[in-house]
């Protein structure tokens, strides 16, 4: 494990000077003409995920490159890395902050050690539904305020993706409340938000990189962790992972982020095609997930994993006191959370 993490270090460090190397200033650029003769600059960018190819992100954000270069009219390139290429989730968060990297996507949560203002997206059980989810990521002005929010750290969020709902999933145990979490190592990410939610849960938390997990639940590092269903299929959790419970705690974003170096070098006319790329894409990802998911459910029940519904009320009171806390920590977060909460029906 040590030398795999070590391996892991030394391979995200070489990539890194390799971007270094290969993108000195940030993006490769080249002229070309418009319709009526303007000149303009077009770019080339590198955007970097964790998930496999066969992941609904990734083919989301495949869609995305394509409809950047329509909308910008050629004039922005967009080739992406999947599976981790260029780092892990904070790797790529502090690429993308020195401009060193293009854009990356990025789980609400891993955001939250760079900019506090993301917390709010992994509250537990802030959102009361999928519909409820649905509407503040699509019409709340908090959340277009947090977007923005990072600007003078080197970055700013363009769009988002559904990620589904997350849930506890075990080697081997069915959890149906607090008492049942508790001795089990539960894998999260590295969020101080996430930790203090699976403590309030009754478990013990275990920051980890995504791309460890596999080994980690095989070995018996962990006992189990938290994500959504295609965890189980697209990243074969479910050969290690034998009960998903649906606490459905949490509804976290998949976050678009981009330089602002690069960002400020774009024409209006570029980051508008950018903004639109995104939106675009993040509308079809919805019916793409929703049919992920079914397929990952009925393909995980196949690899023998037992789904199980319960009710979460236990958990839902274990985890309230940190709505309160995080209302308390600021003028800010008390006014994100109240909006959050304007748009249940």
């Amino acid at each position: 494990m040590k030398i795999r993490k070590m391996f892991s270090m030394v391979a995200a460090g070489v990539l890194s000077l390799s971007l270094l190397a290969a993108c000195s200033n940030d993006s490769v650029e080249k002229s070309s003409s418009d319709a009526g003769g303007e000149k303009v600059e077009s770019f080339s960018f590198r955007l970097a995920h964790n998930q496999p190819e066969n992941h609904p992100v990734h083919i989301s954000l495949i869609e995305f490159s394509k409809l950047a270069s329509k909308k910008s009219e050629n004039s922005i390139k967009i080739d992406v890395f999947p599976n981790g290429q260029l780092g892990q989730e904070r790797d790529v968060i502090e690429l993308v902050k020195s401009g060193t990297l293009d854009m990356a996507k990025v789980s609400a949560s891993a955001l939250e050690a760079f900019e506090k203002k993301y917390a709010i997206f992994s509250l537990p059980y802030i959102f009361q539904s999928e519909e409820h989810y649905l509407e503040v990521m699509n019409n709340s002005e908090a959340v277009k305020e947090i977007f923005q929010s990072t600007k003078d750290q080197g970055f700013i969020a363009i769009g988002w993706y559904h990620a589904g709902q997350r849930s506890i999933y075990t080697t081997d145990k069915k959890v149906e409340s607090p008492d049942d979490m508790k001795g089990l190592k539960i894998r999260v990410q590295e969020s101080p938000t996430s930790i203090s939610m699976i403590e309030a849960m009754g478990g013990s938390p275990t920051p980890m990189a995504f791309g460890d997990v596999y080994t980690s639940l095989q070995q018996g590092v962990i006992d189990g962790a938290e994500n959504n269903e295609n965890a189980l299929t697209s990243n074969k959790h479910g050969e290690v992972a034998k009960a998903y419970t649906y606490t459905e705690h949490q509804y976290v974003p998949d976050v678009l982020i981009i330089s602002t170096k690069v960002w400020d070098k774009l024409s209006e006319k570029q980051q508008q095609a950018l903004k639109d790329a995104a939106k675009e894409s993040s509308e079809s990802h919805k019916e793409i997930w929703k049919k992920s998911i079914e397929k990952a459910t009925k393909e995980a029940e196949e690899m023998g994993v037992k789904f199980y519904k319960i009710d979460k009320q236990a958990f839902i009171d274990a985890v309230t006191p940190l709505h309160e806390e995080f209302k308390e920590t600021s003028e800010d977060n008390a006014r994100y959370f109240e909006d959050f909460q304007s748009y249940v029906k």
